[in-house]
């Protein structure tokens, strides 16, 4: 019997404000199918989807029409926590992923039980699980195996969303979501979260899709990239055709496609100056 696909988005179309002057047509018949360990990342301008994209994968977002299936199971209506153990996410705010007040231990171990529906976190805080964890955050090279017991709200944006990376990957989700998840950063910072993101995905062979918009991350990072524009899946670089593309390339296609959306407008200003 053949392996399910990891991901399966069919025909996603989802509108904002539908009837209105401030009508959205975010997603317009997006499909996408992902094998397990697949890496896609996702461009775009702004408002051309993406986010909602992956807002429909982590279940924040349900679609007006169409189907997400993780692994073969359709979870299109199963709400955001009903998924937590299947889809880890990484926000672009450091602040989303952590609770501040809680300490580095204390938020790794809620990470620990994400998707149990009876967690028990002095369980999992106890002095072999506290080796553990340790352990795991002496691999982010940063020293803080000593500070678990530090609040996480007193750490840089660095240090934070690299914790967050390890919090979102701690039991190995089906899939794992990547939101501009270094935009926020210094370019020192995003540096080392990008490293330690390629490790973990490597290491354990996570599939994952990342929304970005560095075409230089976009070009370094992965074995497909997907370019959205109103709603829609507008190029798909994959195989042979993703391992020779370059910067440049993705910038001449931005500029065909805000060439368009120029002429588009001058033609609806044409007709509506010949009608009003």
């Amino acid at each position: 019997m053949a392996e399910p696909k990891a991901l399966e988005l069919v025909d996603l179309r989802h509108t904002f404000n539908e009837g209105t002057v401030n009508e959205v047509r975010a997603l317009r018949g997006v499909d996408l199918v992902m094998e397990p360990g697949a890496f896609v990342v996702v461009l775009g301008f702004n408002g051309s989807g993406k986010s909602s994209l992956l807002n429909a994968v982590a279940g924040t977002l349900i679609p007006a029409h169409g189907k997400v299936l993780v692994h073969g199971e359709d979870v299109t209506h199963w709400p955001e926590h009903r998924r937590a153990g299947l889809v880890g996410r990484v926000f672009q705010d450091p602040l989303r992923g952590t609770a501040p007040r809680l300490t580095i231990a204390e938020n790794l171990a809620v990470a620990a039980q994400r998707g149990r529906r009876w967690p028990d976190l002095r369980r999992a805080l106890s002095r072999g699980k506290r080796e553990a964890l340790a352990a795991r955050v002496h691999e982010l090279g940063m020293g803080l195996e000593d500070r678990l017991d530090t609040p996480i709200g007193a750490l840089s944006g660095g240090q934070r969303q690299a914790l967050t990376l390890l919090m979102a990957t701690s039991v190995s989700p089906r899939i794992l979501l990547l939101d501009e998840h270094t935009a926020a950063l210094d370019p020192k910072s995003a540096e080392l979260v990008l490293g330690l993101t390629e490790e973990i995905v490597r290491k354990l062979k996570l599939t994952t899709l990342m929304v970005t918009h560095s075409m230089a991350q976009a070009v370094r990072l992965g074995d497909r990239v997907l370019m959205m524009h109103r709603g829609r899946v507008v190029r798909d670089y994959r195989g042979p055709r993703k391992r020779r593309l370059r910067a440049e390339e993705l910038l001449d296609n931005f500029d065909e496609l805000r060439n368009e959306d120029m002429m588009d407008e001058s033609a609806a200003g044409m007709l509506e100056r010949m009608y009003l």
